[in-house]
């Protein structure tokens, strides 16, 4: 191990509590039938995520995921959930083999990819000592943005940042048109066949 410890400190517990809570929101949510619980736990856990990023040292996806997960996200399911009934609909349990042998298959999968990754924080990881290097070194030279962050995010990425904004914005407008079903048009207002019966 090349010398490299991880101490525990408060900062530890932090993230642990963190992660612990986030466990806890993820499964009230699975036991929710209230779709506005469900929609309200959902925002909890971003801004739940967005902490233990900001943990991390990871403010920039902080920001993001408390715009778009806590923000956008649930204002557009607050949006959908309009169209739909406020309590889910029982249903039959039944058992799906394979479903859970794919399951297991994918976290068995994680977990054994786990193993070689390097301890977290080490500076003699990979991606410390030589593309993260890189961007620290060359970035204020290469690029005329003095935060390597939003270098990073505004040039070096701009084409995933775009391609996320991207999809923000189709995800937007797809709420407003089903929103706009039954809408009026010309003074007359459009009822579908099935309503008018």
């Amino acid at each position: 191990m090349n010398g490299f410890q991880t101490h525990l400190g408060p900062l530890v517990f932090l993230d642990l509590s963190l992660l612990t809570m986030l466990v806890l929101v993820a499964f009230a949510m699975l036991r929710s039938r209230h779709l506005f619980a469900v929609v309200m736990l959902s925002g909890i856990y971003s801004l739940l995520s967005a902490a233990f990023f900001v943990s991390l040292d990871a403010v920039d996806v902080a920001f993001t995921e408390a715009a778009v997960g806590a923000g956008i996200s649930t204002v557009l399911m607050l949006g959908g959930m309009l169209l739909t009934a406020r309590r889910e609909k029982p249903v039959t349990p039944g058992r799906a083999p394979v479903a859970l042998a794919v399951v297991f298959a994918t976290g068995a999968a994680l977990i054994y990819a786990t193993i070689d990754m390097p301890a977290f924080g080490d500076p003699n990881a990979p991606a410390n000592s030589s593309v993260g290097q890189r961007y620290v070194e060359e970035t204020p030279n290469d690029i005329a943005v003095p935060n390597i962050v939003t270098a990073v995010l505004a040039s070096y990425r701009g084409f995933d940042t775009l391609g996320e904004v991207m999809v923000i914005f189709t995800a937007g407008v797809a709420v407003i048109l089903l929103l706009g079903v039954g809408s009026v048009r010309g003074g007359t207002r459009i009822v579908d066949k099935d309503e008018d019966e």
